[in-house]
């Protein structure tokens, strides 16, 4: 997807879409906030709220895919998550373990839709060039698409290239979506600041899961721009969004059931 196609399509909906950003000021505790994205999208498809964007910090975790919990080594890759400070857990969407911890922007965008099934890849696209350009738009050199050797790999990934050495490229966003009958969830991971921790417990998880990665593609925003940090990519992200929909602001309280 060009950036004229993303901007025309960006353009048609904004004038008739309104979309209510809710900024959750603390972590909810990783189990929580997990399944508080599930219960989002159960509102929204009962028509209990209208398209949501949550944005919030989240505290250590690391999520596994379905497919992970069926290896040999999960338990012993869910005790090394413990062990350096992560909550290991099991999501409901696909993909392989990702990691993620206060130096990153979860947004969680859900949207009530009546044929939901229907445009789930092309919201990976739409999507995954959105984050791009919010991240252009903060200076960093970010593109879509899947890096040799980064973990919980997905042709959507989007990420970056170091400035002094382009051929060093990190992801920087993870995606993933679940889609019900009458609504879906799209929901992105962007790690922003302190890529260490991150390193560390992919590399201890994946080592006992026995799959192959490259430690060297997990990276962070501010490994590549240091000035940048979670707050002016969150503002980043609120700007592009602006050209998707008719922005409105709410309390996080607003969203409690």
């Amino acid at each position: 997807m060009t950036i004229r196609e993303l901007s025309n399509m960006q353009q048609a909906g904004a004038d008739s879409r309104t979309l209510t950003v809710v900024r959750q000021e603390k972590s909810l505790g990783a189990v929580r906030d997990l399944d508080f994205g599930i219960d989002l999208l159960g509102q929204a498809r009962t028509g209990g709220i209208g398209p949501t964007l949550r944005l919030y910090r989240p505290a250590p975790t690391v999520a596994f895919g379905q497919r992970d919990t069926h290896l040999p080594g999960f338990g012993a890759a869910a005790q090394a998550c413990r062990e350096l400070g992560f909550e290991p857990l099991i999501r409901k969407a696909g993909g392989r373990a990702a990691a993620y911890h206060e130096g990153t922007l979860i947004i969680d965008h859900v949207e009530p839709h009546a044929d939901a099934i229907a445009g789930a890849k092309g919201r990976f696209a739409f999507f995954g060039e959105m984050l791009a350009q919010a991240l252009r738009s903060a200076g960093v050199q970010a593109a879509v698409g899947e890096i040799p050797g980064e973990y919980c790999p997905g042709e959507y990934s989007v990420h970056g290239a170091d400035p002094y050495f382009p051929a060093h490229q990190v992801k920087l966003v993870g995606t993933a979506q679940r889609v019900v009958s009458g609504g879906w969830l799209f929901s992105s991971v962007v790690v922003v600041e302190n890529s260490a921790p991150i390193r560390s417990v992919l590399t201890a998880s994946y080592a006992a899961l026995g799959l192959d990665w490259d430690p060297a593609t997990a990276g962070a925003v501010n490994d590549l721009v240091p000035h940048l940090d979670v707050d002016a990519i969150e503002e980043a992200v609120v700007s592009t969004y602006a050209g998707y929909a008719n922005l409105r602001h709410a309390e996080f309280s607003s969203l409690q059931p």
